[in-house]
């Protein structure tokens, strides 16, 4: 009499039956697939003994059910991403998840180098300077109107040029006559002496110290034959006729009384007061 080979489970023969042998012992097919098979998440059916199951996080599916969610493309052999517990391919996730670069409209892939300001991204190739149209990649530049401009650029293109040597001022500077000057070429046309921050005059549009405009233009007080620059820091003076005297040297030249706002009496090259002239009648 023949040994008994039944079903661990069922118990019915397996004599001329495909079986598999499990824990427990053998067991035909649809108890088999009964007792052991996993659960496809996708499509709740039982994933056989002789379907292809794929496993990811936890879940099972059959290989058919392993597809992005949106375009339904198989992802069993293609690169996937898990959003909110749905499966998306590459292109899927990108279209719905990544950026858009700001200068070639593609899909700024996960993972790439990119860059990102005001809202808007990059690919790091093509973040750009609008002048020299060179990646600006980790440098400075400066924003202007939906563009962007390296340092050099912009200096080149919109800063403010120096009247005297025509290089751009990229900080301070002082204004003279309505134009921009760095500090250090803003100098006196006679000694060189910087004038930023200090008082000084002009002529033929040519700046001045008040030294030098005083050495070189200003009458000559006819009393101690210094500079008279009025409203230079010389103070009020005095003209007659050709000549001219600072306040504090327009005195009789006999008695020394200040003749400001006092009548007098000129005799050759000097003033007198009125006494001092009647004396010599």
């Amino acid at each position: 009499m023949s040994e008994a080979f039944d079903c661990a489970k069922c118990g019915e023969s397996l004599y001329g039956r495909k079986y598999i042998q499990a824990e427990g012992g053998p067991h035909c097919v649809p108890c088999y697939d009964g007792t052991f098979a996993n659960t496809c998440a996708e499509c709740k059916e039982l994933i056989g003994h002789d379907s292809r199951e794929l496993f990811y996080e936890d879940r099972h599916y059959h290989e058919g059910c392993f597809r992005c969610c949106r375009c339904e493309k198989s992802l069993a052999d293609e690169p996937f991403t898990c959003q909110d517990n749905e499966l998306l391919c590459n292109e899927c996730y990108c279209s719905a998840f990544s950026s858009q670069c700001s200068a070639c409209g593609e899909t700024v892939m996960p993972g790439s180098r990119k860059l990102e300001y005001g809202g808007q991204t990059w690919h790091e190739h093509c973040f750009l300077c609008s002048g020299c149209e060179q990646p600006l990649g980790s440098r400075s530049f400066v924003p202007d109107k939906g563009a962007h401009y390296c340092v050099p650029c912009y200096e080149s293109k919109f800063a403010p040029r120096c009247a005297r040597c025509s290089k751009t001022l990229t900080q301070g500077g002082v204004t003279y006559r309505d134009q921009p000057w760095h500090r250090e070429c803003l100098v006196c046309t006679g000694c060189q002496t910087p004038l930023a921050g200090q008082q000084f005059t002009s002529r033929d549009d040519d700046p001045y110290c008040v030294n030098c405009f005083g050495e070189l233009y200003a009458p000559k007080c006819s009393s101690c034959k210094r500079p008279i620059t009025a409203g230079l820091g010389g103070g009020k003076y005095v003209s007659f006729e050709d000549r001219h005297w600072h306040h504090s040297c327009f005195s009789c030249a006999r008695c020394s009384t200040s003749l400001v706002g006092q009548g007098f009496i000129p005799d050759g090259d000097q003033v007198l007061c009125q006494g001092c002239s009647q004396a010599d009648l």
